[in-house]
Parts: C-alpha cells; sequence; structure tokens
C-alpha cells in the first residue's frame, strides 16, 4: 500500500490560483523585476535639484551670502584655473585620497582573507576590527595626531583606516557566506589549495570586494574632508578653511563641487567595472 502524502494547504491553494490566472496571464503578465536601468537615469535627481538650486539663487529665494547660484561656481572655477589654485590643491588632494585608498584596500584584503579563510585569523582579528569599527573616525583622531604627527603620513593613514573597515566587512562577510557546496566538491576534486583559492574563494569574495571599494571610495573621500581641515596647508580642504576665514562663499562652493564630482566620478568607475565583472550575476534591476 502506498502512502500519499497530504498536499499543505497553501501549496493547493497556489496551484488552484495559478489554474485560475493562466487565461489572464496569457493576456496581461505583471512584471516583478524593476527592469533594466535606464544609462542616464541616476542624473534626474541631481538635474531636477540643479533647475531647483538656479531657480532659487535666480528669484532671491535663496539668499546668495549663504549658498552662491551653480553659475557662481563656475566662474569662480575658471578663475581658480586661471590662477593655478584649483588643479595645485585637487592634484594634492587627490594624491592624499587615492594613497590612503590603495593602503587601505590592501590592509582591508589581507586582513579578510586571514579571518574569512582561517579560524584562529578570525579568534585573533575579527574581534579587534569590530571594536575598532564601533569607534568614530573624529575620535581616534587626536591619538593618530600624538602617534605620527601631522604630517602627510598622519593624513594618508587616517584614510587609509577609514578606507580598511569597508573592505574588510564586505569582503570577510563574502568569504563566510560561500556556499558550502562548492568547498566540498572542492573537496570531493581533490584540488590544490592554490587552485581552490583562484576557482572558488577569489570569485566568491569577488562581489564583496567590489561592493566594499565603492564604500571604502566614499569613506576615503569624507576622511579626506577631515584631515584636511586639521593643520593642512594645502588641499581641497585647506581651500575651503581658508575661504571660509574670508568669508569666500564662492571658493567654498567650488571646493564642495569639486568633493562631490571625484567622488561621484570615483563611484561611477567603481560601478562601471562592477557591471563588466560582475555581468555573470543575476540581479533584480539587470
Amino acid at each position: 500500500m502506498t502512502f500519499i502524502a497530504p498536499i499543505p494547504p497553501v501549496v493547493a491553494k497556489l496551484a488552484i490560483a495559478t489554474d485560475t490566472a493562466a487565461p489572464s496571464r496569457q493576456r496581461s503578465q505583471r512584471r516583478l523585476s524593476v527592469g533594466k536601468s535606464h544609462p542616464y537615469g541616476l542624473m534626474l535627481g541631481p538635474v531636477l535639484l540643479l533647475i531647483f538650486w538656479s531657480w532659487g539663487a535666480q528669484s532671491g529665494f535663496i539668499d546668495p551670502r549663504i549658498l552662491p547660484g551653480p553659475w557662481v561656481a563656475v566662474t569662480t572655477s575658471w578663475q581658480l584655473l586661471q590662477e593655478g589654485r584649483l588643479q595645485a590643491n585637487l592634484l594634492v588632494s587627490a594624491e592624499r585620497a587615492f594613497s590612503g585608498l590603495a593602503f587601505g584596500t590592501a590592509a582591508g584584503v589581507l586582513a579578510a582573507l586571514i579571518t574569512g579563510l582561517s579560524k584562529f585569523g578570525g579568534y585573533l582579528l575579527d574581534g579587534v576590527v569590530q571594536v575598532k569599527r564601533s569607534i568614530p573616525l573624529y575620535a581616534i583622531l587626536p591619538f593618530f595626531m600624538l602617534w605620527f604627527g601631522i604630517g602627510e603620513s598622519e593624513k594618508i593613514i587616517i584614510i587609509a583606516v577609514a578606507s580598511f573597515m569597508p573592505i574588510y566587512l564586505q569582503m570577510h562577510t563574502a568569504l563566510r557566506n560561500i556556499d558550502r557546496r562548492y568547498v566540498e566538491l572542492a573537496e570531493s576534486l581533490r584540488v590544490s589549495y592554490g587552485d581552490f583559492l583562484i576557482n572558488v574563494i577569489l570569485p566568491g569574495a569577488l562581489p564583496g570586494f567590489l561592493l566594499g571599494l565603492r564604500f571604502a571610495s566614499m569613506g576615503s573621500w569624507m576622511a579626506l574632508v577631515v584631515v584636511e581641515q586639521v593643520n593642512a596647508t594645502s588641499g581641497i580642504g585647506y581651500m575651503i578653511n581658508l575661504a571660509t576665514s574670508y568669508a569666500q562663499t564662492d571658493v567654498m562652493l567650488v571646493g564642495l563641487v569639486v568633493y562631490a564630482v571625484l567622488g561621484v566620478t570615483t563611484d561611477v568607475i567603481i560601478r562601471t567595472v562592477q557591471k563588466l565583472v560582475l555581468s555573470w550575476q543575476p540581479a533584480l534591476g539587470a
């Protein structure tokens, strides 16, 4: 005698609803996915903000003494470029940000590999990293000034620390969430540890690394703002700080726009690489 398991009520209701909805689905099928993104769709918000900003500055709704119009940023930028101040400070800031980002990324990847692939490494380092995660960057800034001075090395180290945490967290999580079946398959095939790292670990950790790199790039620019406001003699932050002393709102605005353009450009580049490298990964908005 064969025993037939009863069908759960929820499954039966879904099956009946599917059968009855088949004719209507043929007529009109509702799409649940977000759909493919427009290549210039992300420009909608900034363009609307720029239109509102221009209208507010032109109509007097926004006081130009508090926030000048966007055309002031263009004319002031051109003036600063002719004087040579903008490109000189921009070069210094970019060097600081990318140097700190490179060191922080390398340290984050190394620490994530140690804690993600080794149980003892996780016991040794992960707790320390989680403690650091709860300490704000502003809180450790005085100690970094005491330990490393107020020169360029201190600024790069602070940016590296700010970039380290997103890389480590995202890549560590990606390593620990690699499907166990892939590991068991590699064990059953008796692949070498090097092939295991190249064919299983690195592809599994790549999405987390690229996501962490996006957050780390933003963290590097935010940390750059902090370090260039303290005992700096060059850079975009120094230019803003100096303009604040003389109430030069137009120069302050140029500095903010430069920070925004640098951050958005970096993020767009990383997102483009992310789409190309992870084209095999299905996504809701793909």
